[in-house]
């Protein structure tokens, strides 16, 4: 940043490695724009399971650089990458709100303002219901100019702090804090705090893209138990499944706070992509409650029923029939991953329970 350059694609944290960014394709608030991290890498120099050093790319092995990006480290260890970056002249983004009373209203506004921003994302109020089911708050971004800045600021225009505001204590109950009397009280504070309209604020870089970063071990409100995290795609077309799921959550009424609607664009070549065009949801869900596990094998079967899929870098439960619906082209990955690693050397957890390679 402090030469005027931003990375192409940047998700929910900083927190996140290069290799990990390819191995992942990880995508963010400009999907619809941009497409995902690997539409930006040019090389990938790549150690197989033979100790082997290659060097792939787009017109190079196509094949194995296709099926590194996106394939979750099985291919081989990622030693460096050349990747395209976002020139910049600040370090702030011109940031537009709109708070909005219905889910049809904030998938509206989000169809009909993304062309004009860079950056689009929403929050839901899954514990809202009736007429003001799926009420959110939409924030379109884009990437300020210098002379937007105040004075003050356009001496240091590239200037970054990405400061934890608080540390949450490693003395939580275990059962943790998050329960539906505290998320229903901030749901409400985080959507009434938003104002109805309002255009052009300048907001800092931790601020919009990495706002739980701010928070050091934010984690720990959910208890021993933790959370998942259940993210998924369903095609533009399908947008009927998107909203029986939502009407579900909200039913259900689970203390849930983080909530992410986001337009995916076009995907990429890489079969173990997960972005392809059309809407994904991603919800954070305190695992310590009773029939989670039966409410997200319930939204498995509509979202790859509707032609959609899941998210490999978030999920926990995943079958590997499940799976395979939602990825159609495992078997022209594997034939890549096979090539480079016939002995099986490189695998996960994850890629034992799915049964990847």
């Amino acid at each position: 940043m402090p030469r005027g350059w931003f990375v192409p694609v940047t998700p929910g944290t900083r927190f996140v490695t290069v290799g990990g960014a390819i191995a992942s394709d990880i995508h963010g608030k400009n999907h619809h724009l941009d497409g995902s991290f690997g539409n930006h890498v040019t090389r990938i120099r790549l150690m197989l399971a033979d100790t082997t050093v290659v060097e792939v790319g787009p017109r190079h092995d196509p094949e194995l650089f296709w099926a590194t990006i996106g394939g979750m480290g099985l291919t081989g260890l990622i030693l460096d990458a050349t990747f395209r970056l976002l020139p910049i002249e600040t370090s702030r983004l011109s940031v537009d709100t709109a708070r909005l009373d219905t889910l049809d209203d904030v998938m509206s506004e989000m169809v009909a303002s993304e062309a004009d921003f860079r950056y689009s994302v929403a929050w839901l109020d899954l514990l809202a219901t009736g007429k003001r089911l799926g009420r959110g708050v939409l924030t379109n971004g884009v990437h300020a100019r210098a002379d937007q800045l105040a004075p003050a600021d356009a001496l240091q225009p590239y200037a970054y702090r990405a400061d934890q505001l608080a540390v949450v204590p490693p003395v939580v109950p275990p059962q943790g804090v998050i329960n539906k009397l505290t998320v229903k009280a901030f749901n409400e504070m985080w959507f009434r705090k938003a104002p109805r309209r309002r255009q052009g604020e300048l907001q800092t870089i931790p601020t919009y893209f990495h706002p739980l970063d701010l928070i050091g071990h934010w984690n720990r409100v959910y208890g021993r138990a933790g959370f998942v995290q259940y993210q998924f795609h369903v095609p533009y077309d399908e947008v009927g499944v998107l909203r029986t799921i939502i009407q579900r959550l909200s039913a259900a009424q689970l203390p849930v706070f983080m909530t992410v609607l986001k337009r995916f664009g076009p995907g990429n070549p890489a079969p173990l992509s997960f972005p392809q065009a059309g809407w994904q949801l991603a919800v954070d869900i305190g695992v310590a409650r009773a029939g989670i596990a039966e409410l997200l094998a319930g939204f498995d079967r509509l979202v790859l029923d509707a032609g959609g899929r899941h998210y490999l870098a978030k999920d926990a439960s995943l079958t590997p029939a499940a799976f395979r619906r939602g990825y159609p082209r495992l078997g022209e990955w594997q034939a890549v991953q096979r090539r480079v690693d016939p002995a099986g050397v490189w695998a996960s957890d994850q890629s034992r329970r799915l049964r990847l390679t």
